[in-house]
């Protein structure tokens, strides 16, 4: 039906509808529109797009566990994700270049710091971690020293007369570190310009110093190594990480079953040998067992004869007889009768030997009365006696008696 043949109440009716579902089809493509926003809004910022990227790189062994779009991890907090993962060309040192970016802010502090802050020349190296599916992550470890790889200050040059004419040199911190004609580390970076005069001793014409007032949003200067100072931030200047790669979980399985394998042989034969000493153990014990029972007639005699001589007295009655207690009983009182006879009669012999003495004393001291009284008698006496050798001697030469005293010849040699 045409609409020119509908009827003026209808026509109107159907124009509002038409309006509503107009107003309906506009809102629904707005809140479309503002979702959709939404949802870009919250992936850039997931994605850090809104954020200042500190960009680094590493180089790997093996690209194994790891993809573009991985997090990576600062003391357990998530601060920034794999960028690129590239193999280098060949007769190149490296095999693989891993680039990733950390882009969080640390929010838990009063004045909210950026993560790359905590990355430093010295002591921040990539570590790889992985799991037993070989999984593998990239974990940064926090500076302990040396200097911020990135910094939000812009390093500038300036000639010894202007930097002993700035107005605030505690504002100024020096951009560099400055050696002596031997290598030596003289001033480090980030030395306040208020010991200007120690670094003129040095640098006597120009400086690189930081306006640390000057603080600007986003990474102005990077450190270099070959530099040892910081240069302006390029985007393409990146800084390179050491690595600690760990090999992964499963590489570390199949090494393992690897020197398992290798060291199978050796324990089968150890179980070989363990089987055979099992085997003279058990010969061993059949033959105590045959042993025990060859011996059992020994412990059962053992047991009756050990009951025998158990009582007081009853291993003198089984050695000597059953007399025996008697008998030594008697023994023993003859002992004693004896014992006391000889005591009494060795009382008697001391007495007649005590009485001896005194006679033998008496004659002695006869003797000598006899001998002072006559003084000549021991003259007479020893003349006798010499008389008598002469006489003696005389026999031994007389040619009848001569045979008489012949001596017998022996080997011994003669006396000098």
């Amino acid at each position: 039906m045409p609409l020119q043949d509908l009827t003026p109440q209808l026509r109107t009716r159907l124009t509002k509808m038409e309006r509503t579902v107009g107003w309906f089809v506009f809102l629904a493509t707005a809140l479309l529109l503002v979702g959709f926003g939404y949802y870009l809004y919250h992936a850039a910022e997931r994605k850090g797009w809104f954020l200042v990227n500190a960009e680094f790189y590493s180089y790997l062994d093996k690209a194994t566990g790891l993809k573009v779009g991985d997090p990576v991890m600062l003391m357990g907090f998530e601060v920034g994700r794999v960028t690129d993962i590239a193999a280098m060309p060949p007769r190149t040192p490296h095999n693989v270049r891993i680039g990733f970016v950390v882009n969080q802010i640390n929010r838990s502090q009063a004045a909210p710091v950026p993560y790359y802050s905590y990355i430093w020349s010295q002591g921040s190296e990539v570590k790889l971690t992985s799991d037993f599916l070989g999984k593998r992550g990239i974990e940064i470890s926090r500076g302990t020293n040396g200097y911020g790889i990135y910094t939000t200050f812009s390093p500038k040059t300036l000639k010894l007369a202007e930097a002993r004419d700035l107005p605030h040199p505690q504002e100024w911190r020096l951009a560099e570190n400055i050696f002596d004609e031997d290598s030596n580390l003289v001033v480090r970076a980030w030395t306040s310009l208020t010991n200007l005069a120690e670094i003129a001793r040095w640098r006597p014409e120009s400086i690189l110093a930081f306006h640390i007032s000057a603080r600007r949003e986003g990474i102005l200067a990077v450190w270099n190594e070959r530099l040892q100072g910081y240069v302006d931030f390029a985007g393409t200047n990146t800084y390179e990480l050491p690595v600690d790669e760990t090999p992964a979980v499963s590489d570390q399985l199949q090494a393992m079953v690897a020197q398992i394998k290798q060291a199978l042989p050796s324990v089968l034969t150890l179980t070989n040998q363990l089987a055979a000493v099992l085997n003279h153990a058990s010969e061993a014990t059949s033959n105590l067992n045959v042993t025990i029972a060859a011996a059992h007639p020994l412990v059962t005699n053992f047991a009756a004869l050990s009951g025998e001589i158990r009582g007081p007295g009853a291993l003198g009655t089984w050695v000597l007889g059953s007399q025996s207690s008697v008998q030594l009983q008697t023994a023993l009182t003859n002992a004693n009768t004896l014992l006391a006879n000889v005591d009494s009669n060795l009382n008697t012999l001391s007495d007649e030997f005590g009485l001896t003495l005194e006679h033998l004393a008496d004659i002695t001291s006869n003797l000598n009365t006899q001998v002072a009284a006559n003084s000549n008698m021991l003259s007479g006496i020893s003349k006798t006696v010499t008389d008598s050798d002469t006489f003696i001697q005389g026999l031994k030469r007389h040619w009848l008696l001569r045979s008489a005293f012949k001596t017998k010849h022996t080997n011994q040699p003669a006396s000098k």
